[in-house]
């Protein structure tokens, strides 16, 4: 079994790819359903999750509710500069909307889409699924640091930043259990570059990711 959950990795920023895992939940990607992510569109579902609220920029956006022994820390989200700011913001949301999809067994998860696109959907779908078929999830927290913004193009931008999962610990779903025995180590830091991009609601959505795990330039 492996240790704790990494963050998605596709291989190219062009190319959806299986998904490196160091998490009890970890799988193949190997399944037939990863292009639909469980109840991303869901209309059985979708009178469940709460109506979106407008936020101060205008934006309706779902809620997304992360469980009590979860927790995404995010450092640097003030950069001086309001468009780069409003960028680390959504790549935050798309994070929280990640991890609740994963540790949330529901049929419905609007903020997965809503802030999420192309291969970044297509490698969280393989992702959640490898904790759905091991009955596996984990509680803890993720940090996340060294967060930049650069500008590629007009509604085009890149969001890096260092991942640090050794405060996460495997949680099996069919007994509850929690494994709080494991020490961290290199695996669980990772360097990240996601590609964002902005949408026509205004929306700056995380679509691909590429990841270098045990990355030197996060472990300090």
């Amino acid at each position: 079994m492996n240790r704790r959950p990494a963050l998605l990795a596709a291989a190219a920023l062009t190319t959806a790819a299986a998904l490196t895992l160091s998490a009890c939940g970890g799988g193949d990607g190997g399944s037939k359903d990863s292009e639909k992510i469980a109840g991303a569109d869901s209309d059985t579902q979708r009178d469940k999750s709460p109506s979106p609220k407008a936020s101060k920029d205008g934006i309706d956006r779902p809620e997304i509710k992360l469980p009590k022994d979860v927790k995404n820390v995010f450092e640097g989200g003030k950069t001086g500069d309001p468009k780069k700011d409003a960028v680390l913001a959504d790549n935050a949301r798309w994070l929280d909307a990640l991890i609740e999809a994963t540790v949330v067994e529901s049929g419905d998860h609007p903020a997965l889409k809503f802030y999420g696109s192309g291969d970044a959907l297509l490698s969280a779908a393989d992702y959640i699924q490898g904790f759905r078929k091991k009955n596996a999830s984990f509680v803890g927290t993720i940090r996340y640091y060294d967060r930049q913004v650069t500008f590629l193009k007009d509604g085009v931008a890149a969001v890096t930043y260092c991942k640090d999962g050794t405060k996460t610990y495997p949680k099996d779903l069919k007994t509850g259990k929690v494994d709080r025995s494991i020490e961290g180590s290199a695996r669980d830091y990772a360097f990240v570059n996601s590609r964002v991009q902005k949408n026509d609601k205004g929306v700056w959505q995380t679509d691909s990711i590429t990841s270098i795990t045990g990355s030197k330039k996060c472990i300090s």
